[in-house]
């Protein structure tokens, strides 16, 4: 794609560092990171604008402000284990690659699991595996996890989730509620305590049970 480096750039300094996030390490990412790649190829043109694009199977890349924002409030150093639900397109999960020590993404639906994981073999990202499941349950065997991200709405966040976060302090952000009236929460796992706070309006597809 025709100045995508530019249009990466520009995107990051007018959709994001404008609207507030600040995390040197996400932008880094963010500004490295083709989107183009993530996209369906009818879409390329369109991958750095302000808005969510579909990917097929009634799904959605998210809108680039949206991921830096929920990898910012992840506070992610890069020594952690990261659980992701909804691998969709690997955009972001790449980006977590990127950040975190090793990462594990759940995709419901086959046909975007396996377009996701080639993708992330070509960028040669051995530190992300995708795998086919069913979110809800979350990946138990590798728990727990420094921090969880939902990419999908649940109407409230999966017990199983809130269980396979680290007890020292693991975080969980995610979509939450019904259509029309979602929240972005940031959950802390203190021991026994879960802490949590709004961050803001937020719409995303439903978080749906099973595999597709």
């Amino acid at each position: 794609m025709k100045d995508a480096k530019a249009m990466r750039e520009f995107m990051v300094l007018s959709q994001i560092v404008a609207r507030g996030v600040s995390d040197g390490r996400v932008l880094a990412a963010m500004n490295a990171l083709p989107r183009e790649r993530f996209v369906p190829s009818e879409s390329a043109a369109y991958a750095y604008e302000d808005c969510p694009l579909p990917i097929g199977f009634g799904q959605t890349i998210s809108q680039p402000y949206i991921v830096g924002r929920m990898l910012e409030a992840l506070g992610l150093r890069g020594d952690e284990k990261v659980l992701e639900i909804g691998a969709g397109s690997g955009y972001q999960a790449a980006l977590l690659g990127m950040l975190a020590r090793r990462v594990w993404s759940i995709e419901r639906i086959a046909a975007l699991e396996e377009r996701a994981s080639a993708l992330i073999e070509a960028l040669g990202m051995k530190n992300v595996t995708i795998r086919l499941g069913d979110g809800f349950a979350g990946l138990p065997e590798e728990a727990p996890f420094d921090a969880i991200i939902i990419s999908a709405a649940p109407i409230g966040i999966p017990s199983d989730l809130l269980g396979q976060l680290s007890p020292g302090g693991g975080v969980l952000v995610s979509p939450e509620g019904e259509s029309g009236d979602q929240k972005l929460i940031r959950i802390e796992r203190k021991g026994p305590r879960f802490e949590r706070e709004v961050l803001l309006d937020v719409a995303f597809v439903p978080m749906v049970p099973g595999i597709a």
